[in-house]
């Protein structure tokens, strides 16, 4: 009995001294960030005693626009924390936030880093950002958690590419269900923008969550989604790929040159082999945001018995200049009228008013509507960011496959 009381009491004392020490290691009061408040109001905390200044910028912030390249830019506003005596800073958001999941990271003296009490982040390109969720039933941020639905599968799948000479890696999303039925299903083929790569759609994009409360709800048909890394350069997305930890980026060769066009039925052929799939054009559909949307416009010009469905959102239209040389992208009207001329379903373009893309899509409608063609076309606030892509995806998703 005394050995127990022994063995107890050390035991207690080890749990105090690792306490201390996480207290000693970590420092300064326990902060809770983000709060979300009754009212939707959110507050941002960080403990920094020894700061003398310390800002925020997030995309619930008011958007300042800036020129480059005779194009506007927006961006977020940084505003100031104010620091308590505690030596914890403090922001409460001046209005209620809409339901949506926002982005947001911390500067503190000059330099930018997340919120150590937040451990919530995604990675867009070379940028890690912090998020959190104002969730309402009924929203379209609804979409973005998981719920008590069915849940569909995520896999990281790597195929064979002969027209890009590589294996290379891919995501796919199949919808709940499809293990334990003999359904074939229809496909939907989402690409990334520039700098992304295959897991940009999953992480940033929420696609999982928004397929399979869309697929509950009655809005959506069940639908297998194939989300590829549209660098033909790449094997898979930085860090996952025979290069290891390399700094991810823009300049990406061969993103826009016309391979990845080129090899797409690469793709298409593997996921058709390898999954129950409903292998026609009344059957597939292809959309992508930027650079994706570039991709998915010319695509589907270029091969246009593949697809009934095409979504450009905030999608690049022309190629770069010298690039523009690729068999690819020359004439373009030519190839879009033998497009239309095979009736797709749903030609669906999205993109937000203050989006530096938004004079291009302008200049790409006056086409389509100089030469009679079809098309539907949603417009939202705000520029080139992943806020619209969600929005957008949410909207073009149910259109397809009825």
């Amino acid at each position: 009995m005394q050995m127990k009381k022994v063995v107890l009491f050390l035991s207690l004392i080890g749990i105090i001294s690792a306490t201390n020490a996480q207290q000693a290691l970590f420092g300064g009061p326990k902060v809770k960030s983000p709060e979300i408040n009754p009212d939707n109001t959110v507050t941002l905390r960080i403990f920094a005693p020894n700061a003398n200044e310390v800002t925020v910028t997030g995309d619930f912030l008011q958007p300042i626009t800036s020129e480059s390249n005779n194009d506007k830019i927006d961006r977020p506003e940084a505003v100031n924390l104010i620091k308590g005596e505690d030596g914890v800073w403090s922001y409460i958001t001046p209005y209620p936030l809409p339901p949506e999941l926002y982005m947001y990271s911390f500067n503190v003296d000059g330099l930018r880093m997340m919120d150590p009490a937040n451990v919530y982040m995604n990675r867009d390109v070379a940028t890690v950002t912090n998020i959190f969720l104002i969730d309402e039933p009924g929203s379209r941020a609804h979409n973005y958690r998981v719920n008590d639905v069915p849940h569909g599968t995520v896999s990281r799948v790597w195929y064979n590419s002969p027209g890009l000479d590589k294996n290379r890696r891919m995501t796919i999303y199949t919808p709940p269900g499809y293990e334990d039925s003999n359904d074939s299903y229809p496909v939907f083929y989402l690409l990334h923008g520039a700098g992304g790569d295959e897991e940009a759609w999953i992480s940033l994009g929420r696609t999982a969550q928004i397929l399979d409360n869309l697929i509950a709800q009655g809005k959506a048909e069940p639908m297998i989604v194939v989300m590829t890394n549209g660098n033909p350069s790449q094997e898979a997305a930085p860090g996952e790929n025979s290069k290891g930890f390399i700094q991810p980026g823009m300049d990406i060769s061969g993103m826009n040159a016309g391979e990845f066009e080129t090899s797409f039925p690469d793709v298409i052929n593997y996921v058709d082999k390898h999954y129950r799939t409903k292998a026609d054009k009344a059957h597939r559909a292809i959309a992508g945001l930027s650079m994706g949307g570039f991709h998915s416009l010319h695509t589907s010009k270029l091969y246009p018995d593949l697809f009934d469905y095409i979504g450009l959102f905030s999608a690049a239209i022309f190629p770069f200049e010298g690039r523009d040389k690729a068999p690819v992208y020359q004439d373009f009207e030519g190839k879009l009228k033998t497009q239309f001329e095979k009736n797709p379903k749903l030609y669906f373009i999205a993109i937000g008013d203050k989006d530096f893309l938004y004079n291009d899509n302008v200049k790409f409608r006056e086409i389509l509507d100089s030469n009679g063609y079809p098309y539907e076309y949603f417009e939202t606030p705000e520029g080139h960011i992943w806020k619209n892509w969600r929005i957008y995806l949410n909207e073009f998703a149910p259109k397809l496959f009825k």
